[in-house]
């Protein structure tokens, strides 16, 4: 057949190779875009574990308007400019209900950047 065989070199740099592709693919982040706001999957579970201990600390709620969670200092800043919006609330749900599991396989078509 008159092939090359592969040296050692050349696969090890092969295999180097994939390694950082595969590392990069995993650094970039999963976003979530909606109601024009574009946020990362890992803010979005980082709210959810920040609604869950308000939850059960059971702080009374500071606002109607603006969900308690905007006034935790662990918000994280891709977060904290829905906060402003008057549907803050409905927001932050609808955010928590996209990044399921769902988000993470690109099932849901506000989520870019996963694979």
């Amino acid at each position: 057949m008159g092939g090359k065989a592969v040296s050692g070199s050349q696969l090890w740099a092969a295999m180097v190779l994939l390694l950082l592709l595969l590392l990069l693919q995993s650094a970039q982040s999963v976003l979530i875009k909606y109601d024009g706001f574009q946020v990362e999957l890992e803010s979005v579970k980082k709210l959810n574990e920040l609604e869950k201990q308000l939850t059960s600390n059971s702080l009374p709620e500071t606002s109607p308007a603006l969900p308690a969670v905007c006034h935790h200092l662990a918000l994280p800043k891709d977060l904290q400019p829905v906060c402003a919006s008057q549907k803050a609330a409905s927001i932050f749900e609808a955010l928590s209900t996209i990044a399921t599991d769902e988000c993470e396989l690109c099932i849901n078509v506000a989520c870019t950047g996963c694979y």
